[in-house]
């Protein structure tokens, strides 16, 4: 599926593993509400048992996933990453003897790293960095079993392969390491802050894979932003994360989710206070937990219009004096990377002409937080929300 894109135009916070910028990245993962955190011990094989070529090596374009991620995608090479100068600068930082070697840098860029020898198959190697198993999930129940082509999709998923089809199982499998990080990572370490947009974090990497017909990349934005919300809240709610970066952010996201969602999806968010407290964290995490499934299940392509709209027409909240200039930032950083991929999401003729070129503008004033000026974000938003109409 291609993507419209304007190469002039860069996410706030960027992908970093997709730009192939050296992490020290620690995890901290908020299972899914409802779901307890359960370790599963079959054994890790690593990207060479699915490379033959009649199978994900080939030369075919439907065999080719092997060599796609092998020569193309960044994930292949995150454990580089932390062998580069900048990961030891950081490492030294946090009084790390080694990221190579340490769990709080390989759990993401190396997951293999964390898995006990015993339990690793011998094709299973470290500097595979984050391989097939990392996102289809350990493959030792169906590996020999799911190219049967008597089996469905469902059939595969119940043998134990992650469902990646579904954006709410997608956005799960991809937040922990897209978005929280410990706070010494980022106050010592200087690790970049991480800003998980699940769309854009899909569509920047090659696709090995192939979407369901009809699916919208606006569905997979706004899944994404309610996960990313969880994981937030979830955070906050543990106490693991740096009140005072973090709140701004959960603030920002509950605001967006707010506005972005779909009727139905946010009755209970639309009464969340954002005053940051315990209690608003963990029904902020509950809620969103919701409104991230209900978003994968509900969606079509017509919704992404509509809540291009609804954001747009936000024009006048930054105007609000009441509002710290560093929300406003958070919050405007927040909407045009979701702007971006509701534009992107339109039908071909349905943006206006006049629409990349006026998003770029909005982009360009959320560069810098500290310069971040709310007012002048606010005129250059409502000539982009007449676009859509009044």
């Amino acid at each position: 599926m291609k993507r419209k894109q304007n190469p002039t135009r860069r996410f706030i916070g960027v992908f970093f593993l997709s730009l192939g910028v050296p992490l020290v990245a620690h995890r901290i993962s908020a299972q899914p509400v409802g779901t307890g955190a359960t370790l599963d011990f079959r054994p890790i094989t690593g990207p060479l048992s699915c490379a033959n070529s009649s199978c994900h090596g080939g030369a075919d374009e439907k065999s080719r996933q092997f060599v796609t991620w092998s020569q193309h995608d960044v994930h292949s090479r995150a454990y580089a990453t932390l062998t580069t100068a900048r990961a030891a600068r950081m490492a030294e930082a946090l009084k790390i003897p080694d990221a190579t070697t340490s769990a709080r840098c390989t759990t993401c860029h190396a997951p293999v790293q964390t898995v006990a020898p015993s339990l690793r198959a011998a094709d299973a190697h470290i500097a595979d960095g984050v391989s097939c198993v990392s996102c289809h999930g350990p493959s030792d129940p169906w590996l020999r079993t799911h190219t049967r082509l008597d089996l469905t999709h469902d059939d595969r998923v119940a043998g134990g392969m992650r469902d990646l089809r579904n954006l709410y199982h997608r956005a799960n499998a991809c937040v922990s390491c897209h978005q929280n990080l410990e706070s010494e990572v980022v106050g010592v370490g200087r690790h970049p802050a991480l800003h998980f947009e699940l769309d854009g974090l899909t569509h920047s990497q090659p696709m090995h894979w192939r979407e369901p017909a009809g699916r919208s990349g606006a569905q997979a934005w706004l899944v994404g932003q309610a996960v990313a919300l969880r994981e937030t809240s979830a955070a906050l709610t543990s106490g693991q994360a740096d009140i005072s970066r973090e709140v701004p952010r959960w603030q920002a996201l509950v605001w967006l989710v707010q506005r972005a969602g779909s009727e139905g999806t946010t009755t209970t968010l639309g009464k969340l206070s954002l005053e940051a407290v315990p209690a608003n964290f963990a029904v902020a995490r509950q809620v969103a937990d919701q409104v991230a499934q209900h978003s994968a299940n509900a969606w079509s392509a017509t919704d992404a219009k509509p809540a291009l709209t609804r954001l747009a027409k936000t024009h006048a909240e930054f105007r609000d004096a009441n509002i710290s200039a560093l929300s406003h930032a958070c919050r405007a950083e927040r909407l045009v990377m979701g702007l971006d991929r509701l534009l992107a999401a339109l039908p071909a003729g349905e943006a206006p002409r006049e629409a990349s070129a006026q998003l770029n503008k909005l982009f360009r004033l959320v560069q810098s937080q500290p310069e971040f000026a709310p007012v002048v974000f606010a005129t250059e938003l409502a000539i982009f929300s007449q676009l859509f109409g009044k």
